[in-house]
């Protein structure tokens, strides 16, 4: 006897099984694993940032203020790739220059009316700051040139670099730039000595020669609007002033710059918010979208296979089938059952075929 099955094949179940499970594990994997990686600073940075804004600065070939001018602050960073590969660690190369209108146009960061170079070396997840790979200055805080992922609704210790120390940022809501929703954070620097500067005498009413003057600085108000997701900053103002103060005083005799607001311009903000939405929509499918879509359709098949599994398992008991005979079988059976009949007429017959008679 031959042992057969149902029809419906138990391979079309355990595929359909195998695709629910897969989708289910990917889905895990993506919120679990690739999101996480992806949430990284990256290494191969090369981006600029514009502010600009009307204020005051002292011209030092002239020797005197100039008010009303158009200040640029102008922000390249660079990642250094080699030392980051070497060290694991982000690895950026900052250089900021201030400018005016005449320094401005020499394209020329060696002849800004200030110009300073920088590395911050961060942790690639956190964004801490990590003290390594030729960091100057050493850097401290939660944040500098960006925040952390996935920001939180709290304080963040951000770094000024003129201050040399990090600064408290207060959270003041959401606001939209350029129709995008981001994180609000402001905060203030009050009047601070950061250093000296030889200069002459008579510059800050002293009767000397030169004098090492006290270097003051102060920030009005530190604004910045940062994407919550990705940390970037979208839009910034701020609003520096920097003095000279003769050796004691309490008040300025110069001021080296002074500015009500210094914003990113129009085009700065643009591209920051659609590099802000660009990778934040990244980070949504490979961490909420796809997870979720992977999810669901791995859960219905999953359910589905099972299903047909215990559905063939049911159907596809033994049964039995008739086993199919030889052809030399089955013609000794058809002459065993004509043997009686011949036989019968055999009989009512004599041997030389004709019937017997009466």
């Amino acid at each position: 006897m031959r042992r057969t099955f149902s029809s419906r094949s138990p391979i079309s179940s355990l595929a359909v099984l195998g695709a629910g499970v897969f989708l289910l594990v990917l889905a895990a994997m993506l919120a679990w694993y690739v999101e996480p990686q992806a949430e990284r600073t990256p290494l191969d940075i090369d981006d600029t940032v514009v502010f600009a804004g009307t204020g005051s600065y002292f011209d030092t070939t002239a020797l005197r203020p100039v008010h009303g001018e158009t200040l640029t602050v102008t922000r390249r960073v660079v990642g250094n790739v080699a030392e980051a590969e070497r060290s694991g660690r982000a690895v950026w190369d900052v250089s900021t220059t201030i400018d005016t209108p005449a320094t401005l146009a020499e394209h020329d960061p060696r002849r800004s009316y200030q110009w300073t170079v920088a590395r911050w070396v961060t942790d690639r997840r956190t964004n801490a700051p990590v003290h390594c790979c030729g960091e100057t200055p050493a850097f401290r805080g939660e944040a500098f040139l960006k925040f952390p992922f996935d920001l939180e609704k709290r304080r963040y210790r951000w770094w000024d670099e003129t201050l040399g120390a990090a600064i408290p940022l207060d959270y003041r809501g959401t606001v939209k730039v350029r129709g995008h929703r981001g994180y609000r954070f402001t905060g203030t620097v009050p009047d601070t000595r950061v250093g000296d500067r030889q200069v002459p005498g008579a510059l800050v009413g002293v009767a000397q020669p030169q004098v090492l003057a006290e270097e003051w600085y102060a920030n009005a108000g530190v604004d910045l609007v940062v994407d919550p997701r990705t940390g970037r900053v979208v839009d910034a103002r701020i609003a520096p002033r920097k003095t000279l103060r003769a050796p004691g005083a309490s008040s300025a005799s110069v001021v080296l710059l002074d500015s009500s607001e210094i914003r990113f311009t129009p085009e700065t903000r643009r591209r920051q918010v659609d590099a802000a939405r660009r990778d934040g929509a990244k980070l949504v499918l490979v961490g909420e979208t796809a997870p979720i879509a992977a999810g669901s359709a791995g859960a219905v098949l999953t359910a589905l296979g099972v299903l047909l599994v215990v559905r063939g398992s049911r159907r596809g008991s033994p049964e039995a089938e008739p086993v199919a005979e030889p052809a030399a079988d089955r013609g000794a059976r058809v002459r065993t059952r004509r043997l009686p009949r011949l036989r019968r007429r055999a009989a009512g017959r004599g041997d030389s075929g004709r019937p017997a008679p009466n």
